[in-house]
């Protein structure tokens, strides 16, 4: 891995035009975009990564693994109480409906 940014950011912009060269196939399950899309990944790390060596910035934005990210979706409300939001129910349960009608 280069800790140069310029390199890595040569080599990123390689990828990405890789990529766009294999996705114009449109089979996304062809060889060669999985190969790019792997190129592409791993050229944007190294280029965030050299980016933060060599002067301490991070990239505005993050990039995560699609695999991973599936992973924490499944157990983002799994540990929820189902009472926390129950407490909302009985807010409105003494109001009068006709308050709330529309006058025609």
């Amino acid at each position: 891995m280069t800790n140069d940014p310029r390199s890595a950011l040569n080599r990123l912009i390689a990828a990405f035009e890789a990529h766009l060269d294999a996705a114009a196939t449109g089979d996304e399950l062809s060889p060669a975009v999985v190969a790019a899309e792997n190129a592409l990944q791993d050229a944007f790390f190294t280029y965030d990564d050299s980016l933060f060596t060599a002067y301490g910035i991070e990239l505005p934005f993050e990039a995560f693994d699609s695999d991973g990210d599936d992973d924490d979706d499944e157990d983002d409300y799994a540990d929820a109480d189902d009472d926390e939001y129950d407490d909302d129910e009985d807010d409105y349960a003494d109001a009068d409906d006709d308050e709330y009608d529309d006058e025609d």
